[in-house]
């Protein structure tokens, strides 16, 4: 079906970089190698086919409004990124501004909602906090009834934030690296690596060996594994991420709605159908599929919020793998192999993150020292302590 938008050659005996993991932020890597730094010369490598691990499988949620200065920094510049992306490629990926509301149901959640509030407008982020009357104003369906098990007492609202489809992204992308003569080369499993002492200079795969002056990583949960080969730990942990879809429903919900305490968030695709998530499966592994009580949970959460949805049928359900770090922050910048590089570690916001980590991950590569947005996100901040805790930013997990 996309041989129109890029091809499928075989892969040459080397490279001036490889990326290993064509997802969304592999072929954004590639893609702004070349255009953004003149590396032409790349091959993004896939074991499967294009795009068809997390970034098939996520919920599309593009926001900003995370709380530290380093968080805001990036995930801000990504979404600046996303205002003119489909101008920027030639492709429209249905990029919705639709709004994220994140909802307060406590006390606590209220003032921590209004800290974030704050601090996001101390950093350039659009945020407001609004009254249950005006949640109820912009989402009419809502229940905010004060006799709720968890009753709306308010939340943080940023009108920038919306949703886009995946899909269109991953091959708007493609496309654009596939023009300016990136390869990319799918049914390509990494399976080793050439060593020259310290240094790496090439990859074994499925397809043949394949030398690299630089490699990048960009495997999601599988970049542990990878790195495991190369010798070195990244503190990851990888757990199923569940998500379902309902049948096709007439418009009725025009934003994004999330809620930390009852574990939900939901958005309405351009086609029509609802789009819920939740929180990570409890255990780790790698299967791309979750657990029932899981399903029911958000459901039964979602019909608390919006009574109206208890007429929906669901569709299907799936899950991809997300790999949380530590501090719930990502991992992107230099390793301790030379010319080996690793962008991964982002949780529940890889989507989000696409065009910015991208383009920071390809400036790093190119200059072989991190990009100022990167740098608060290396390695060693789990041996200096100076680390990035978001675990409050998921906001369930989206």
């Amino acid at each position: 079906m996309t041989d129109f938008l890029w091809a499928d050659p075989e892969p040459e005996r080397g490279y001036d970089v490889v990326v290993i993991g064509a997802g969304g932020h592999g072929l954004a890597t590639a893609y702004y190698l070349a255009r953004n730094h003149g590396i032409t010369n790349v091959a993004v490598l896939e074991r499967g086919w294009l795009a068809g691990g997390n970034m098939a499988r996520n919920t599309t949620i593009i926001r900003s409004n995370y709380l530290w200065d380093a968080s805001a920094a990036i995930y801000e510049h990504s979404l600046k990124l996303w205002e003119g992306l489909s101008d920027e490629l030639d492709y429209d990926i249905l990029f919705s501004q639709r709004g994220v509301l994140n909802l307060a149901h406590s006390l606590p959640d209220v003032r921590e909602g209004i800290r974030r509030v704050n601090a996001n407008r101390l950093n350039g982020v659009d945020a407001e906090w609004l009254t249950p009357a005006e949640v109820k104003k912009l989402v009419p369906i809502i229940n905010t009834s004060q006799e709720l098990r968890y009753p709306v007492m308010g939340a943080t609202f940023q009108p920038r934030a919306g949703i886009a489809k995946h899909d269109y992204v991953a091959w708007a992308y493609a496309r654009a690296a596939h023009r300016l003569g990136v390869h990319l080369i799918q049914n390509c499993e990494v399976t080793g690596f050439l060593r020259d002492g310290d240094r790496v200079r090439g990859v074994v795969t499925s397809r043949g060996t394949i030398e690299a002056d630089r490699v990048a990583l960009c495997a999601a949960g599988h970049t542990s594994v990878l790195a495991s080969e190369l010798g070195f730990r990244l503190p990851l942990a990888s757990h199923p991420l569940q998500a379902l879809v309902s049948e096709l429903l007439e418009q009725v919900l025009d934003t994004v709605v999330m809620s930390n305490a009852i574990h939900v968030y939901v958005s309405q695709a351009h086609k029509g159908e609802l789009v819920m998530g939740a929180g990570v499966d409890a255990y780790n592994g790698y299967g791309q599929r979750g657990s029932f009580h899981v399903i029911e949970s958000q459901m039964a959460a979602a019909v608390e919020l919006f009574p109206i949805f208890a007429r929906a049928h669901v569709l299907r359900t799936w899950a991809g793998i997300v790999d949380v770090s530590p501090d719930a922050s990502p991992v992107l910048g230099l390793t301790p192999v030379e010319n080996v590089f690793v962008n991964c570690g982002w949780g529940t916001g890889g989507f989000k993150a696409t065009p910015g980590a991208g383009w920071v991950y390809a400036d790093t590569i190119a200059h072989g020292r991190p990009h100022p947005l990167a740098a608060p996100f290396a390695l060693d901040r789990f041996t200096t302590g100076a680390l990035v805790d978001e675990h409050g930013a998921a906001a369930v997990a989206h």
